[in-house]
């Protein structure tokens, strides 16, 4: 635990980094909106919630004056009242808080933080990236416990989410325990229609969603309504003994008095989490005998404030967010004072992840999310005492279940929880025996005569319940299977109203049908009855409809390739050059065509939202014509591709299809954007040219008959026959499928060439614009690779290059004897003083090019340049001997030469002196990120340029007895230095006048060079 505390304080400072940077101002306060229900009704209310943030902001004051912190927290309330609508509360608040908050920010009021909304509703369009918000500020919530919310970045809820029951279930049904021998698997979800409260609602949609884990791993059934719970205890069948649902103890005795007479191996799940009664009054009430309840453990909250007899979960829940935030603050203001000023906390993905403290309502823990984690407490009642009695504990944060009670006296058989599947009577009547005999025997024949009637069968069972695929029986698709193509495809449709699936084995996308709640008319029923018998190569396949909770969807076939408007649009793969050529083009062309003719020869007979978008490609590059049909429940709209006609007077016809081939047509034969024109780009103001023609001028795309060949005017001439004005002189589809099979056995002398040799010329075509590509990605690829070893060997020693090429790293190696130079430049500060920037990177740039080629005639080793710091190395990475010394002192001549003579151009008359220290010893060469050395000689050579004289070198004892044997040299020798490194006592004080150092070295007499 106090290792989870000591993650809480550091998690806290670095939480403020981002939010104090951010919000900090000058009268050293800080703001939170509270946004909330402005009502009395709900347990999180603004009446009810604000006495308890003050309350927490002044607790919070006293917090920072024991630590001396001058700052304060300031509250700005925003409620939100939905008493006006037709629906009132959570289901009419989507956009309140969304527009609290596009005021505040306009007033420029927007806080360091955000209290609220409770409402899942409300919090989703604050949180939600898809819907265009960037939320800046995080978000601290007593609610918002719905799925829609798990895992938002700057979302943290401090009662425990859906997302933890469904845990919590999900762990418990796998669990065997003394009072439960069997794992559990069937269930049965008991959704209200009406009246449930906000965490009611969300919590039993979470255990119902499709996608959900527990419903995906269980055989769990929803029953909905009173009708429904009606029917489950009246059927003599029935699937499992559990029934979970929420509420209170008044609901649950509703409940058991509208079924009537209860199984005694059945069992009720009641969650009920945020009510204390089951504490406050432990005698158990009548009808919660069979009844398992999912709780909060017992609260003692401690506040002393004036507030206790409004105090609930999501009260004490927002006085602690109070709590938690300014506790983020303080921690952070402590930190700069502590770092005089510099912090290096970093914010993660979530502002409150991981943190554990204390506030009114005990010990919080958020997991990494921000999501709380609780332990769950499972009531039940006594069948000796009846008092409620915990039966276990649940932590949520480690998916374990305590054993808390060892000897329950538990109301079913065997003082066990019943198994999840009912059991069948051990005996049976003689009725009973010959009544299962007879079954078995009609279903026997039944089975043998109906074998050869399999397929149709199957197909008129399809036909006949294609209003009733059941959601599970729609699986997600394997990540393998996902095209990344259509979420390419940037249409509002594409993104936002399709969903991609699994159905009898094959891949499916989803078309929401807006209009309609499942409960198709008579007409509707027909029409997709009519989509079921479509089975066409050059048309997707309808295979029904399917109710979700969140709408009723449309189950077509999936083209894997994406849309047509995509495959035009990627130029890179799909070249004009080959792959895209006018074959392919007419190919296409002819694909629509043939799906458009066919579907106006059916019962659908038109089709009335015909674009680039619903045309899509499936693996083997066949076009296929999408979304038909369905008029009654799908919009048309109005767009580029919809016909002048339908424009200026809603409705579909086969002449308005016509039309809209035309646009694809264009976008195919040009690749360019649909109804491309030079001249007008903006979309609103082609529709209102098309819909307000200026006399016999109608406003058309593009289409050039200029410098296009022969055979090619007639695909053109096509394409503006079918744009013409009057939808009496377009032609229809079978017209426009025979002209285009005509120009495409005429284009390039095909009537000469069979189907075989094109398609070989295809492929050649193909492969060798394969061969092409790759030739190019490999000339890049060597190119920087190339570029990158360059550029190592300019950075790194070149058997470090090459080590590092052929084994990935670098091992350390020492070396016995090197020689190290440094030096640096005298009095560099007080030159930066009297230069602009730009002349002190002139200056440092000269002298330092200089002093490259001057190392380029002597063998040593530049190891790194920093500021006015030069630092050479000889004797590594190649070893030479015992010459290391003469080349470093040779070396350091010339660069005192080069210094002499060298004149600054932005201070003319000032000379220039560098400081030279060398060193020879043993030095360790690393490589990680940067060449390193470490040892004594590396680090005494960095003290010797401190003690020494201006433009003079001063040599450590063994290097000038390696120069004495060599001869030819002359030394001075000085003071030695200590081991200490310590600074020489110099004359300088002599010359402290009011001139910088630098300039007193400059009215000097000239030094000797020494070696």
């Amino acid at each position: 635990m106090s290792s989870l505390l000591y993650l809480g304080v550091l998690t806290l400072a670095m939480v403020a980094s981002d939010m104090i940077d951010d919000c900090l101002n000058s009268n050293r306060s800080y703001y939170m909106n509270i946004v909330l229900l402005e009502d009395n009704t709900y347990e999180w209310s603004m009446p009810l919630v604000k006495a308890a943030v003050e309350q927490a902001i002044l607790a919070d004051k006293q917090e920072n004056d024991k630590y001396g912190l001058d700052f304060t927290l300031t509250a700005n309330f925003n409620g939100f009242n939905t008493n006006l609508y037709k629906r009132q509360g959570c289901g009419s608040s989507t956009c309140e808080g969304l527009t609290i908050l596009k005021k505040l920010n306009a007033n420029g009021e927007v806080g360091c933080v955000m209290l609220g909304p409770s409402c899942t509703y409300a919090t989703y369009q604050l949180v939600d990236e898809n819907i265009g918000l960037r939320l800046t500020i995080p978000i601290i919530s007593a609610g918002s416990f719905g799925l829609s919310c798990d895992y938002k970045p700057k979302l943290t809820r401090i009662l425990p989410p859906a997302r933890k029951i469904c845990d919590f279930f999900l762990h418990f049904m796998n669990e065997t325990l003394p009072f439960k021998e069997e794992r559990w698997s069937r269930f049965y979800v008991y959704k209200k229609t009406n009246n449930a409260s906000e965490d009611c609602f969300w919590y039993i949609n979470a255990l119902t969603a499709p996608t959900n884990k527990f419903m995906l791993g269980t055989n769990t059934e929803p029953i909905h309504g009173e009708e429904g719970l009606k029917k489950l205890f009246q059927s003599p069948k029935r699937h499992s003994n559990i029934l979970i649902l929420c509420g209170n103890t008044d609901e649950m005795i509703s409940v058991k008095e509208l079924v009537g007479q209860i199984p005694k191996d059945f069992l009720f799940i009641l969650i009920d989490v945020y009510n204390p009664d089951y504490y406050l009054n432990t005698t158990s009430s009548a009808g919660m005998e069979s009844v398992l309840v999912v709780t909060l453990p017992q609260r003692n909250y401690t506040s002393g404030s004036s507030f206790n007899e409004t105090i609930n979960d999501y009260v004490a829940g927002y006085h602690d967010g109070t709590l938690l935030f300014g506790k983020a603050l303080r921690e952070r203001m402590l930190s700069i004072q502590k770092y005089n000023g510099n912090d290096n906390g970093s914010l993660g993905d979530n502002p409150f992840g991981n943190i554990s403290f204390y506030g009114m309502g005990g010990h919080y823990v958020l997991d990494e999310y921000g999501d709380r984690d609780v332990n769950f407490s499972i009531i039940y009642t006594s069948a000796n005492t009846a008092k409620y009695k915990t039966l276990l504990l649940f932590d949520t944060s480690l998916n374990k279940t305590i054993n808390y009670t060892q000897n329950p006296t538990l109301p079913w058989a065997g003082n066990k929880l019943p198994p999840d599947e009912p059991k069948m009577p051990d005996e049976f009547d003689m009725q009973e025996i010959i009544v299962i005999v007879l079954s078995l025997s009609v279903v026997v024949v039944t089975g043998v005569a109906l074998i050869f009637y399999r397929q149709n069968r199957k197909e008129r069972c399809l036909q006949k319940k294609w209003s009733h695929i059941e959601p599970h029986l729609i699986g997600p698709l394997d990540e393998k299977e996902v095209s990344l193509k259509i979420d390419e495809d940037k249409r509002k449709d594409s993104i936002y109203f399709r969903q991609r699936g699994r159905y009898d084995k094959k891949p499916v996308i989803m078309k929401e049908l807006k209009t309609t709640e499942g409960d198709f008319t008579e007409d509707q029923r027909i029409e997709l009855n009519t989509l079921l018998c479509i089975d066409y190569y050059n048309l997707t396949k309808f295979y029904g409809t399917v109710k979700f909770e969140y709408g009723v969807y449309g189950v077509f076939e999936l083209c894997q390739r994406g849309s047509l408007r995509y495959i035009l649009s990627d130029r890179i793969s799909y070249p004009d050059e080959t792959f895209m050529d006018m074959e392919f083009k007419i190919s296409v062309m002819y694909d629509i065509a043939k799906g458009m003719s066919y579907l106006h020869s059916s019962n659908i007979a038109v089709h009335g939202r015909l674009k680039s978008s619903n045309c899509v490609v499936d693996n083997r590059m066949v076009v296929k014509i999408t979304d038909f049909g369905c008029n009654t429940m799908l919009n048309t709209g109005k767009d580029l591709w919809t016909a002048p006609e339908h424009l200026r007077k809603f409705g579909v016809s086969p002449k308005g299809d016509v039309y809209s081939y035309a646009i694809i047509a264009h976008e195919i034969v040009m690749r360019q954007a649909p109804f491309y024109t030079e001249y007008c780009t903006d979309v609103r103001e082609k529709i209102y040219r098309l819909q307000h023609p200026i006399g016999h001028n109608v406003f058309r795309p593009d289409l050039n008959f200029e410098g296009v060949s022969d055979r090619e005017i007639e695909l053109y001439t096509l394409i503006k026959n079918c744009w013409e004005e009057d939808p009496e002189r377009r032609p229809d589809f079978k017209r426009i499928e025979l002209t285009l099979g005509n120009i495409f056995s005429n284009l390039h002398n095909q009537a000469t060439e069979t189907y075989m040799d094109n398609l070989i010329r295809r492929l050649q075509m193909y492969s060798r614009t394969l061969e092409k590509l790759v030739e190019e990605r490999t000339a890049l690829y060597k190119a920087e690779r190339d570029r990158a070893d360059r550029l190592n060997f300019m950075l790194l020693p070149g058997p470090v290059v090459r080590s590092l090429k052929e084994t990935g790293s670098v091992e350390p190696e020492l070396f016995e004897e090197v020689t190290i130079y440094f030096s640096d430049i005298v009095g560099f500060t007080t030159l930066c003083y009297y230069s602009t920037p730009m002349e002190v990177v002139d200056m440092l740039n000269e002298i330092y090019k200089n002093f490259d080629s001057i190392l380029d005639h002597h063998d040593v080793y530049k190891v790194e340049t920093i500021g006015d710091a030069y630092m050479v190395a000889s004797g590594l990475p190649k070893r030479n001997g015992n010459r290391h010394a003469l080349d470093i002192a040779h070396m350091a001549l010339d660069i005192l030469s080069f210094v002499g003579t060298f004149e600054l151009e932005h201070l003319p008359g000032i000379p220039l002196w560098i400081r030279i220290g060398v060193h020879s010893g043993s030095a360790a060469l690393n490589t990680d990120m940067i060449l390193s050395l470490h040892g004594l000689s590396n680090t005494s050579k960095n003290h010797f340029p401190e003690n020494f004289q201006s433009l003079q070198k001063d040599l450590a004892e063994m290097i000038v007895l390696s120069l004495e044997k060599r001869g030819g040299d002359s030394f001075k020798k000085r003071k030695t230095l200590s081991t200490k490194i310590r600074r020489r006592e110099t004359n300088s004080s002599a010359q402290s006048d009011s001139l910088p150092e630098y300039f007193h070295l400059a009215v000097t007499e000239n030094p000797s060079t020494y070696l």
